[in-house]
């Protein structure tokens, strides 16, 4: 079978508190570990978008709706729906596993993804992924 759910690309999760949210794999795990015996990867994903940002906007007014937040979480297979996109962010040396052990550690984790997120937005690239889902 071919595996198509790969670091770096993007994906909707649809079940849980972020359903509708996108999010991109970090690392997956096709056969499992022993506490979470299916299929899972650890993903990185938006927990609040992006404001539009308009011209007449000032500068701090446009830092601020360029703002996003993130979140980090193992999911299941099953609750991940997989997009034609990847988003070339390395994370993997921020965002681990064992940084979801403690509450700090994944702060930490949360607040470095975030920073390049940000980056990204700026940037102008990967528009689709920053972009609220309608439906």
């Amino acid at each position: 079978m071919v595996k198509f759910l790969k670091p770096n690309k993007a994906v909707i999760i649809l079940q849980g508190r972020y359903a509708g949210r996108k999010a991109v794999i970090v690392r997956s795990f096709d056969e499992g570990t022993r506490d979470r015996p299916y299929g899972h990867c650890l993903v990185a994903g938006i927990r609040n978008y992006p404001s539009k940002v308009i011209r007449k906007d000032s500068a701090k007014k446009t830092a601020k709706k360029s703002r996003v937040k993130c979140f980090v979480m193992l999911v299941n297979y099953q609750h991940l729906m997989p997009t034609r996109y990847t988003l070339d962010v390395d994370l993997k040396d921020s965002v681990s596993v064992d940084a979801l052990q403690t509450k700090d550690k994944k702060v930490a984790a949360c607040k470095a993804t975030k920073q390049r997120f940000e980056e990204r937005f700026k940037t102008g690239k990967n528009r689709w992924f920053f972009t609220k889902l309608r439906f």
